[in-house]
């Protein structure tokens, strides 16, 4: 094979993945941009990318000129080379004129006409490659231009916290960026001076040459006056100094570390003066007493004296001396997570409750959640799932008006699972399984007498006689991974009807139309197929859905939010919505304890995704944040405010729950304001544990909807958790996010026990009635689940419920059996919550009380089981009409009502048996 051939077979390898790798770029952008122009949200698109565009320009710019500037210094020695290389040449013997030969076409090459030309290009390439550093940092520069005040200022530098939220790491970004730059240009001239020096003198000659020590001695000046810029910018960096024993600068870093960073500025600076002016006075001494004196500085000042401070004054005297940045420390770190905010209420405990009581504080009673989501989500897959491709990626905990009345509920999205289909072709997955279909809602305190939920909205199309649904397809979603193509000649599936499928064809505005040859190309090229060409049922009036999934989604519009790992779905107006809480976020507000997520976080936004046109509204919610304040600078037309949010919507907003975990974790520690009992960890707090499973987790954060102890007027739905002591199982508080943003918290009497989960759940395994019939339940075959353990404050009076499931291992059906309800000193479990509850009062005459209100206003038990007979009669021969049909998913449904049916009448006849017998 020729030298010519291997070259150009090099070069056309070399130039297919070059204009791959632009291609491939090339299509990304553009699809991203019809994807950007689709969801209405271009003009992020364009800012986002402008910036990281001009950005990489000027880095580009800057770091070329400086190199080729450089390079420049070098050109002499260079074209000096080239000269004594061809003198060399004239001289040597004919025995190596080959050699020599071959040695003329590189001198030839390297001519001083086309070096300016070699240098210009080095510097192009090196700078191009190197400016790619800077792209993640397009948030740092929108949001150094468009900053806005805080309005309260650190209690070392006095700066506006904005300096450090929104300067500061432009600030360290340049500094870094411009150290690098001189080091590797150093680096890069050092190469070249070595080369143009070989021989076994290459160091000396470098260190006689005037033009490269002068040339070196910029760049050494440069470098040490960009370092005393640095040591400015650490000096602000103490201010997350962990040296302490709280965050943030101690009283060693303002009293000896700021001392020994200002010296060392100074220093640096006079040191870059100093190699400056030996360029002209040639006394190499000067630098050198410069750099052993910033040596020596660094050691003595920079490190010993702050450790011998430590250790000698700070410790022997630790409160003391530490007091002042602790209380720095507490105040910061509670306005950075919002603790400062949380109202604080005392909560007197008394044991005066009772079942009348308990009635009188409706909302709380009628939404005691008696149904856990994680057992749930096993019920509701059974139960609606309906068919093998749907599934229900999470049970959702909301409130929804039903009859006139607001009831807490549980409620899951019925999306298609792709990967479950038996035929995975491509027409299947992209044109005829496109979509979700409805929801599964039930009430969170209601069964069935065979412990099933009792489903507010049911089956497919949804069933509901209390909340109408619309548009009930889901196109959107948390399991909406792959891209589907609608609005096309093939009919999609919709949902199935007995023997028979339902087909629809999209009709809203979601996707990228197929419109032109150019969008068609582009996404075969993205996605690395040509059926959309060769299928005959796309059209150019098609859509291509990609980037479904909703968590995918809005972190592509706003990738500088943190965003919440749970959305939600809400029925409003007949639609299915997905509401999303985002966080703003940063890591560099002062004295603020760091946790994942930096050491400031608002849940300042709420992002509304429409399950079926994709449609995305982002709402600011926190009009005092800042930073939300400065990303609508930068984002004009993505924000909207809060009153122009519907109604409907609104009425669905929640606290959110990691937001409440984090705030929670970092409230343990934080709720003691006093520096004294702060550095002594006098008054830690923990989260409780509890049983789940037959594993012991700690308490989970859960919704509920609730009358305060001091607000009776209105129902809250609220997210709470309790706390105990350290090492300690007594309830020592609660915590409630409220879903207006509020946080309220109740303190529990220090002098009175007031239990704690793990307490009652030791005494629900000490009650030997209930521990036997758990025991007898959790044999082989089937297994016990125990779900949350609910601490629910109720005047002034704590009561305890916890839901307990029968799940047999075959069917995988969680089934709600028993409630155990604990007050004071008692612990009863029976088959519904107000039987456990009349128990645990020992109201008098329970039977009647109940019959009143489970039976209908006073309907005889005789008359409710004919009934019951009828209804029995009536779901039988409807069983037995769709066996006949051959519908075996009707059939099964209509087997399940005659189980609830039968058992509902079991239950009465032991009620009339007992009342026959007293």
């Amino acid at each position: 094979m020729s030298k010519k051939f291997k070259f150009i077979f090099g070069a056309l390898v070399i130039g297919f993945f070059i204009i791959s790798s632009f291609l491939s770029f090339g299509v990304n952008l553009y699809t991203d941009w019809l994807w950007f122009e689709s969801a209405n949200f271009s003009s992020v698109f364009k800012t986002i990318i402008s910036t990281k565009i001009l950005m990489r320009l000027v880095i580009w710019m800057i770091f070329s000129l400086f190199l080729l500037l450089n390079l420049y210094f070098t050109k002499d020695k260079v074209i000096e080379l080239l000269e004594n290389a061809e003198e060399k040449q004239q001289e040597e013997e004919s025995t190596v004129v080959e050699l020599n030969q071959q040695e003329n076409k590189y001198t030839q090459f390297l001519s001083p006409q086309r070096l300016n030309i070699i240098y210009l290009l080095i510097s192009a390439v090196i700078g191009f490659v190197f400016s790619s550093i800077s792209l993640d940092s397009w948030k740092t520069i929108l949001k150094f231009f468009n900053a806005t005040p805080f309005n309260m200022t650190d209690p070392l530098f006095n700066n506006d916290l904005s300096f450090y939220i929104f300067k500061l790491p432009l600030f360290q970004l340049g500094y870094q960026l411009f150290s690098f730059l001189i080091i590797l240009t150093a680096i890069i001239v050092g190469v070249i001076y070595f080369i143009t020096s070989s021989g076994n003198s290459a160091l000396r000659k470098i260190s006689s040459s005037h033009k490269a020590k002068n040339h070196f001695s910029i760049l050494a000046a440069l470098f040490f006056a960009i370092k005393a810029w640095g040591y400015r910018l650490d000096m602000f960096n103490l201010l997350y100094s962990d040296r302490g024993v709280a965050f943030g600068a101690s009283y060693t870093d303002v009293h000896a570390q700021i001392l020994a960073l200002k010296v060392l500025a100074v220093v640096s600076l006079v040191l870059s003066l100093f190699i400056v002016v030996n360029i002209f006075i040639k006394k190499f001494k000067l630098i050198a007493i410069g750099v052993a004196s910033l040596i020596v500085i660094s050691i003595l000042l920079g490190s010993l004296y702050p450790a011998f401070v430590q250790q000698y004054q700070v410790e022997p005297n630790e409160l003391n001396r530490e007091t002042p940045y602790i209380k720095h420390n507490i105040k910061h770190t509670q306005q950075g997570y919002n603790l400062d905010k949380i109202v604080e209420k005392d909560f007197p405990v008394s044991e005066n409750l009772s079942y009348e009581k308990i009635k009188n504080n409706e909302a709380t009673y009628n939404n005691i959640r008696l149904w856990d989501p994680r057992p749930l989500k096993s019920t509701y897959s059974q139960l609606q799932e309906i068919r093998s491709y749907y599934t229900f990626n999470d049970i959702d905990v909301d409130r929804y008006e039903i009859d006139g009345e607001l009831r807490q509920v549980m409620l899951g999205a019925r999306e298609l699972d792709q990967k479950s289909f038996a035929n995975q072709s491509w027409v299947n997955k992209r044109l005829n399984y496109t979509h979700g279909f409805g929801v599964a809602m039930s009430p969170v305190s209601e069964k069935t007498p065979g412990g099933a939920p009792k489903f507010t909205i049911k089956d497919i199309p949804p069933q509901s006689e209390k909340i109408d649904i619309t548009e009930p397809r889901i196109y959107y979603g948390e399991q909406t991974n792959e891209y589907v193509i609608v609005n096309t000649k093939a009919q999609e599936f919709d949902y199935p009807e007995g023997n028979k499928n339902k087909y629809t064809s999209y009709q809203g505005e979601g996707g990228v139309k197929l419109s032109n040859l150019l969008r068609k190309i582009s996404f075969s090229i993205k996605y690395g197929t040509l059926k959309l060409f060769l299928n005959n049922d796309i059209t150019s009036e098609s859509q291509l859905m990609f980037d479904r999934n909703i968590k995918q989604r809005v972190k592509k519009v706003a990738p500088f939010l943190e965003y919440d790992s749970d959305p939600y779905v809400v029925v409003a107006d007949g639609q299915l919505y997905w509401i999303q809480d985002a966080y703003t976020t940063s890591n560099m507000y002062p004295y603020s304890e760091p946790q994942r997520w930096g050491n400031y976080i608002r849940n300042s936004v709420k992002v509304v995704t429409n399950a079926y046109s994709g449609q995305m509204k982002f709402y600011i919610v926190d009009e005092s944040d800042p930073i939300a304040q400065t990303y609508k600078k930068i984002f004009p037309n993505l924000f909207l405010t809060k009153d122009k949010m519907p109604q409907e919507i609104k009425n669905h907003l929640r606290y959110p729950e990691e937001l409440f975990k984090i705030q929670a974790n970092m409230y343990e520690k934080y709720h003691m304001k006093d520096p004294k009992v702060f550095y002594n960890k006098e008054d830690m707090w923990e989260l409780p544990k509890e049983n789940y499973a037959g594993q012991s987790i700690n308490v989970e954060p859960y919704y509920t909807l609730m009358n305060l102890p001091d607000d009776k007027e209105k129902e809250r739905f609220l997210t709470m958790l309790p706390f105990t002591p350290r090492n300690k199982d007594n309830m020592i508080a609660w915590l409630g996010g409220k879903s207006d943003g509020e946080l309220i918290m109740y303190r529990f009497p220090k002098s009175k026990l007031v239990y704690g989960p793990r307490q009652i759940e030791s005494r629900i395994d000490q009650e030997s009635s209930i521990s036997e019939q758990l025991s007898l339940w959790d044999q082989r075959g089937s297994s016990i689940i125990r779900g949350n353990l609910l601490t629910i404050p109720i005047d002034e009076s704590i009561l305890y419920v916890e839901p307990i499931y029968l799940q047999s291992d075959q069917s995988k059906l969680p089934e709600l059996k028993r409630i155990i309800v604990a007050y004071g000193d008692q612990v009863v479990m029976d088959t519904t919550l107000d039987r456990a509850l009349l128990r645990i009062f020992g109201v008098e005459n329970p039977e009647e009380i109940l019959e009143e209100d489970e039976q209908q206003q006073n309907v005889p038990i005789g008359t409710l089981n004919n009934q019951l007979l009828n209804d029995l009669i009536s779901t039988y021969e409807d069983a037995q009409s769709e066996l006949k049909k051959g519908n075996w998913e009707s059939y099964g449904n209509k087997i399940n009502e005659l189980e609830e049916l039968i058992d509902e009448l079991r239950e009465n006849n032991q009620i009339e048996s007992k009342e026959q017998s007293q």
